[in-house]
């Protein structure tokens, strides 16, 4: 009975496992995904102060793309280069790539992508861009139009907005407008190519004469040609609004010398007079630019003895100008301008023809001096219209 209990107390004090078979080993696969997983957590723990800023998802994906750990997916460029990526990475970040990787051929455990015809600085920024959404400004000023096309060709929206930002903020210069105008048209950025447009429109003399355009006139000579007419429409809509600008001031003119006639027949000018009318003593001094032009034209018409019928054109003017005043004067009974209520009754005779010339001229004058008094916005969009 002792022994069987120096037996007992002996059981108890090794455990309950003393009673139970050893556990079998684990499987060779999981031993060695577990070996690796704690491969990596030492290397990043003995990385020290290179790693001590990866605190943020970006980071990570940025590790990761510069560690390559666990590719899965090759990416083949030019002269032979090679990256690595991860498959379900690239496979979000793009359909395009999705659906290459679908497609592709495996060789062992890893698929290839094939992207030629950009350089092998440009894939890896475009890569790395799908892990993180960063990039180095160095990089970006000079593979822009390399990571436009990308963008555009695997469908990466993000990227291609930044490329656009960052062409649109800077980059645009004479020497290489054209370029990316056709990049812009290439990629479907509307916005950019306008902006390209308009400074090709604007300074054509200079982009004319760069390189970029002598290569674009033998490589896309219809591109030429619509550049061309767009610059040729440029300079007439630009003579247009010259021409427009120029009879405005005329009509302001007009409008200004009739209000100068009111004002010395109706009110007086202390300037110019009339002399038989008895000016208020506090009447301010004349502000009228044009009263010095209608005194001189209002004496020589009293006094020319040549008139109308001499074809004296200093003449045909008063008169006209007469005659315009009457049109519109709203009380030709108790106007001081003279011959206002003479001409009132002859506008009965006048034919439809002249009648509708005056009509027109009267619109003009008064829609000119609309424009001048209206807010500057106002005035922008009239003389652009």
């Amino acid at each position: 009975m002792e022994d069987s209990g120096k037996d007992f107390k002996k059981s108890s004090s090794m455990g309950i496992n003393a009673y139970y078979p050893k556990a079998p080993p684990l499987p060779q696969a999981m031993m060695t995904s577990y070996f690796r997983k704690g491969l990596l957590r030492d290397k990043l723990r003995l990385r020290g102060e290179k790693n001590a800023g990866i605190t943020t998802a970006t980071d990570l994906l940025e590790c990761l793309f510069n560690e390559g750990y666990r590719t899965d997916v090759v990416i083949t460029t030019d002269h032979g280069n090679i990256i690595r990526a991860h498959a379900s990475i690239l496979g979000m970040a793009s359909p395009v790539m999705k659906s290459m990787l679908k497609k592709s051929k495996n060789h062992g455990r890893r698929r290839t992508i094939s992207i030629r015809g950009v350089s092998y600085e440009a894939v890896r920024t475009f890569t790395r861009f799908l892990y993180s959404s960063c990039y180095k400004q160095e990089e970006m000023n000079e593979l822009v139009l390399h990571l436009m096309v990308l963008s555009h060709v695997f469908v990466v929206p993000s990227l291609k907005r930044e490329c656009e930002r960052q062409v649109e903020n800077g980059m645009l210069t004479i020497e290489n407008v054209i370029d990316i105008f056709q990049v812009s048209l290439l990629c479907d950025a509307p916005r950019l190519s306008l902006f390209c447009h308009r400074l090709i429109v604007k300074s054509f003399m200079a982009v004319s004469v760069t390189e970029g355009w002598r290569v674009m006139r033998q490589s896309h000579p219809m591109l030429e040609k619509i550049l061309l007419e767009s610059v040729i429409e440029a300079d007439s809509r630009k003579k247009e609004r010259i021409k427009k600008t120029e009879e405005r001031k005329i009509y302001l003119q007009l409008y200004d010398a009739m209000e100068a006639l009111v004002h010395i027949c109706r009110d007086g000018c202390r300037t110019i007079g009339p002399y038989d009318m008895v000016l208020k003593g506090d009447q301010a001094p004349c502000n009228y630019e044009t009263c010095k032009g209608i005194e001189l034209l209002v004496r020589h018409f009293a006094g020319c003895k040549l008139r109308v019928s001499g074809g004296c054109i200093h003449c045909k003017r008063m008169w006209q100008l007469l005659e315009l005043h009457s049109r519109l004067c709203s009380k030709p009974n108790e106007c001081r301008v003279p011959l206002c209520r003479n001409f009132k009754e002859r506008l009965q005779r006048q034919t439809k023809k002249d009648e509708m010339r005056w009509k027109i001229l009267v619109r003009k004058m008064l829609r000119a001096k609309n424009i001048a008094r209206a807010p500057l916005f106002s005035l922008a969009m009239a003389v652009y219209a």
